[in-house]
């Protein structure tokens, strides 16, 4: 479970694994279709099938140890605000490791996406998992670009990925180095 930031916390949030009795809490962000677009899950006809998928691919990244994302809750309300973490991809035959993160719509705009994703990029790059993170993001999905480039990241290009064209952002260990 190398990969997983469990436990972690900022100054709002703390991280743990996602659980079988999260699953109500998550259908919300699913019944949205501008977010299920997003998320690149217009595929699945359902919320509660989009809802199964993704709790599937979750626990499939935790057993597999190609990390995840983890539940982010408030420590002031101990509500279940969103979902935050590093995933491991493979991206044009190369390793690599994504920052990934989802906010349910009524927490959104509290700046709760970049402090998640800045302590997972804090994370990763002080533990050595790897020289490069990324972002992966629907092109016109703005709200999560703006988060990648708070974050640090640059845009590098577009690419090929899962069959949609998607905009892939970056931030190489040495220019997180020079940021600190």
């Amino acid at each position: 479970m190398k990969y997983l930031l469990t436990n972690q916390e900022t100054e709002r949030l703390l991280f743990r694994k996602l659980e079988n009795s999260d699953f109500d809490h998550w259908l919300e962000l699913l019944k949205d279709e501008h977010t299920t677009k997003m998320l690149g899950m217009e595929n699945f006809k359902t919320p509660k099938e989009r809802c199964k998928k993704w709790f599937e691919w979750t626990f499939h990244r935790y057993e597999n140890n190609l990390g995840g994302q983890n539940v982010l809750i408030s420590k002031e309300t101990q509500q279940l605000i969103g979902q935050c973490g590093l995933l491991v991809r493979e991206v044009e035959n190369k390793f690599e490791l994504e920052i990934a993160y989802s906010i349910l719509p009524e927490f959104r705009g509290q700046g709760f996406a970049i402090e998640a994703a800045t302590k997972c990029k804090d994370f990763a790059f002080e533990n050595n998992f790897h020289n490069r993170l990324v972002s992966i993001i629907v092109p016109e999905n703005e709200n999560s670009k703006k988060v990648a480039l708070k974050n640090g990241m640059t845009f590098k290009r577009s690419i090929g990925y899962s069959g949609k064209v998607m905009d892939l952002f970056q931030i190489d260990k040495q220019d997180w180095e020079n940021l600190n």
